[in-house]
């Protein structure tokens, strides 16, 4: 009997000690040095762990979307004065499935704040309700050397860039590519001010309901036009930031109402008739905080409900939260309409004062360009930093750290994907007509030949490679971490249709090590300091 019992017992030993141990694969970007770069495998063994994060694998939440950035004209400029072949390379690592791979992008529908001139549309001419004057040509004639003696390709525009983007993807195994276009303004002709923007009177005016059903035509043209060159769209919003932005540069108002009106009985109904009823309309489009009084109307409109698949949401209401009781809200009261982020970015880029942003001569440089430690560390500041409004919503802040806390909580809190602001922009975050100086992925001194990809980049790419459109995420029990009485680590996971499980996680502070379960599996997961780390678990 007692030799039985051993051998059972040994039995049990043995099995306990063979068992599988899943396969990991580890990316690293940290103020160390490490970007996107291959990192040593964790192992991982069967059981439990005391005190562990835990990914539960058995309850499965949203769908990704994906990651990306926004090809505006300023991008498209700062592209233009560099040769063919940087620019290839350029979008290569961004979109290929050797660099970021990213499958999401959004683009500008006319002008914006970030169009190297700014102040036109596809239909200037008065009154044209019949849109006969409507024209694409802006967007297609190139940069002139003799006027920007720093172009190295004046053939090249938004139409070429979007396409060139479209030829990379369509090269490779993975075509995912889905573009969201987004107007800041209807043509000035049809909105009460008769102006693109109105700075004087902090007013970027507002479409006339007489033409709302020419607006929804002159955006189907925008829509056909791509088309006829094989350019499809996932997603559009009918207007971004519909709240306005005081008249400081292009924008439109819309109210609630006026906007689910816009969509239900004009927009929607325009795009189904010619062709377009696959592409998505998203509402909104501006700060997660004042999302529900939009979604409210939106969906509670049974027209345009209909035709309305998600919320479009920015970031630019706090620094350091991504407002996750807004985010569990608005999905609670529609489960069934996605909640994806659709422009964010750094602004200010460290000024100490608002004239930073709204004059160039105010700028300053303040040692960030070419200087990774400015980004893993707290210098960055925003447009709300020395205002009276909300100060305690936005310190200063460590720009990776704003990055990656804002997608891993959002993702935790039902968002499904993020696509950044301008996708590149010069040293000192331009060119813009309204000297609105942003950060981007890419800056570009092309005056003394340096191409500076920022730390966050690296942290978006391990992102996007390692979280894919159609994985799903999971619930983490633990997604903050609490060390030394902080919160310094955050953590989500999403899995793929293969049963891979990526855990991203950001360590905002000092070296650490703590354990972490997934199913039935665990590891001690050892952090450098100031870090995103990617773990990729195959049970």
């Amino acid at each position: 009997m007692k030799k039985s019992v051993i051998s059972i017992l040994g039995c049990i030993l043995i099995c306990s000690c063979t068992a599988k141990v899943p396969s990991t694969h580890v990316w690293l970007t940290s103020e160390a040095g490490d970007k996107c770069a291959e990192a040593s495998a964790i192992v991982f063994r069967k059981g439990q762990a005391a005190d562990a994060v835990v990914v539960d694998v058995n309850d499965r939440r949203q769908t990704i979307d994906g990651f990306g950035n926004s090809i505006t004209e300023s991008a498209v400029f700062v592209l233009a004065c560099l040769t063919p072949e940087e620019r290839h390379a350029v979008l290569e690592e961004m979109y290929g499935e050797k660099g970021a791979n990213f499958p999401a992008s959004r683009t500008v529908v006319g002008s914006s704040d970030f169009t190297v001139k700014g102040h036109y549309s596809y239909d200037d001419k008065d009154g044209d309700e019949t849109l006969e004057h409507f024209s694409m040509a802006v967007h297609q004639d190139g940069f002139s050397q003799t006027e920007y003696p720093q172009i190295k390709d004046e053939g090249f525009d938004m139409w070429q860039c979007i396409h060139e983007i479209a030829a990379i993807k369509a090269s490779q195994a993975d075509k995912e590519w889905r573009i969201v276009a987004s107007p800041w303004t209807a043509p000035a002709w049809m909105k009460d001010n008769k102006q693109f923007f109105d700075k004087k009177n902090r007013y970027g005016g507002t479409l006339l309901p007489k033409y709302y059903e020419a607006f929804a035509r002159y955006y189907v043209k925008y829509l056909e036009a791509y088309r006829s060159a094989g350019i499809e769209f996932w997603a559009i919003t009918p207007e971004n930031e519909p709240m306005g932005n005081d008249g400081s540069w292009e924008s439109m108002h819309l109210s609630p109402e006026a906007e689910a009106a816009l969509i239900g009985r004009y927009l929607g109904p325009e795009m189904a008739k010619a062709g377009f009823g696959d592409v998505k309309i998203l509402g909104f489009d501006q700060n997660t905080f004042e999302a529900a009084p939009y979604t409210a109307a939106i969906f509670g409109d049974s027209l345009a409900n209909n035709y309305t698949d998600g919320t479009a949401l920015h970031w630019y209401g706090s620094t350091i939260s991504c407002f996750p009781e807004v985010l569990d809200s608005l999905h609670a009261a529609h489960p069934d309409k996605r909640l994806i982020h659709t422009e964010g970015c750094v602004d200010n880029l460290g000024c100490d004062a608002w004239p930073g942003v709204s004059d160039y001569e105010g700028y300053k440089e303040s040692g960030w360009f070419n200087n990774d430690s400015f980004w893993w560390n707290a210098n960055a500041t925003d447009w709300a930093y020395s205002t009276p409004w909300w100060p305690e919503w936005h310190p200063k802040y460590a720009v990776t750290h704003r990055y990656a806390s804002y997608i891993i909580d959002g993702l935790n809190h039902w968002l499904t994907g993020y696509i950044d602001w301008n996708a590149v922009l010069d040293s000192i975050g331009g060119p813009t007509h309204v000297f609105n100086h942003c950060g981007a992925m890419l800056m570009v001194d092309y005056k003394n030949d340096i191409l500076y990809f920022t730390p966050y980049y690296y942290v978006l790419k391990q992102f996007s490679r390692s979280m894919r459109p159609g994985d799903v995420v999971l619930k983490v029990n633990g997604e903050r971490l609490k060390v030394n009485g902080e919160s310094p680590v955050h953590l989500c996971a999403t899995q793929n249709a293969d049963g891979q499980i990526a855990v991203n996680i950001l360590n905002t502070g000092e070296a650490v090590t703590f354990p972490l379960r997934v199913g039935d599996y665990y590891a001690e997961v050892a952090m450098p300091a100031n870090c995103v780390e990617t773990i990729i678990v195959k049970l």
